[in-house]
C-alpha cells in the first residue's frame, strides 16, 4: 500500500487487477514494472512550466530511466501520441489550450484505451475525483500535493495500480444520477466528443464540418449519435452536459 488511496486489489486467475470498486474497469498486469531496467515512455500534457518541471522530478524519481514526452496543447498532445503509440502513461491537466475540463479525459480514454491517464489538477472537489475515475483514469494528483507524493503515486500507476489522495473515498456512494450520466458520456466516440464540445461553443453543423474536414452530413450523424447515447432530444440538453464538461462540474442536470 502506497501512502496515498492505492485501490484494494489482487491478481485474478487471469492475471488482472481486480478493483474493489464497482464498476470500475479491470486492469491488466503492467508488461513493465520499476526496478526491473525497463524505460517507461510517460507524456506529461500540461501547459504550465513549472508544473511540468515538478511532474518530470517526480517521474524521473519513480522510474529514473522513464523517457518524457511534453504537449503543451490538445493538438500536441494527439501529435505526442500518434507519435509514440506505446506510451505508458499520460500525466493529463484538466485544463490547457484546446482541453476543457473533462473533455481531454474523455478524449484519451475513447482514442487509447489502453495507455493509463492519470489526472493532475488544482480542482480537488470530490465529485470531479470520482468523475475522472468514472472515465477511466487511473489516478487522479492534486496539484498541491508534495513531489514526494507525486512520485509515490506515479509509481503505483506505473506498477498497474491505482492512487486517488488518502482523503478520498472510491468506496464512498456516488450519485446515482451524475454516475449515469459519466457512463454515458465515456461511451461517446472520440469524434463525438469533439463534436459535443464544439456544440457547446455554439457552433453550427457547418462550422463544424469545416474544423473537422468531414460533411455536414456526417456531423449530423455524429449529433445524432450523441443525442442518442445521452438520451436527450435537443442541442440544448447536449450542450448543457457538454458545459458541465467543460467546466468539470458534477454531471447532474440543474445542479
Amino acid at each position: 500500500m502506497t501512502s496515498g488511496q492505492a485501490q484494494n486489489r489482487g491478481p485474478d486467475n487471469g492475471g488482472r487487477i481486480r478493483d474493489s470498486r464497482a464498476g470500475a474497469p479491470s486492469l491488466t498486469a503492467p508488461e513493465k514494472t520499476i526496478g526491473e531496467g525497463n524505460a517507461f515512455r510517460v507524456l506529461i500534457a500540461d501547459d504550465h512550466p513549472l508544473m511540468v518541471g515538478g511532474l518530470r522530478q517526480a517521474v524521473l524519481a519513480a522510474a529514473p530511466d522513464a523517457e518524457i514526452a511534453e504537449a503543451h496543447d490538445f493538438d500536441s498532445m494527439v501529435a505526442a501520441l500518434d507519435a509514440s503509440p506505446d506510451t505508458d502513461l499520460v500525466l493529463l491537466d484538466l485544463t490547457m489550450p484546446g482541453v476543457r475540463g473533462f473533455s481531454g479525459l474523455l478524449f484519451l480514454r475513447s482514442e487509447r484505451p489502453a495507455i493509463p491517464v492519470v489526472v493532475v489538477s488544482g480542482n480537488e472537489e470530490r465529485a470531479v475525483i470520482r468523475h475522472c475515475l468514472e472515465f477511466g483514469a487511473a489516478g487522479f494528483i492534486p496539484k498541491s500535493n508534495s513531489l514526494d507524493t507525486m512520485r509515490t503515486a506515479i509509481a503505483e500507476v506505473l506498477n498497474g495500480g491505482r492512487w486517488t489522495p488518502p482523503d478520498f473515498d472510491p468506496n464512498s456512494t456516488p450519485n446515482r444520477e451524475s454516475s449515469a450520466m459519466a457512463r454515458r458520456l465515456a461511451s461517446l466516440t472520440p469524434q463525438q466528443i469533439r463534436v459535443l464540445m464544439m456544440l457547446s461553443q455554439g457552433l453550427l453543423n457547418t462550422q463544424i464540418a469545416y474544423e473537422l474536414n468531414v460533411s455536414e452530413a456526417t456531423v449530423k450523424a455524429h449529433v445524432s449519435a450523441i443525442f442518442q447515447k445521452l438520451g436527450v432530444e435537443s442541442r440544448t440538453q447536449a450542450v448543457i452536459h457538454a458545459t458541465k464538461i467543460a467546466t468539470a462540474q458534477e454531471l447532474v442536470i440543474g445542479s
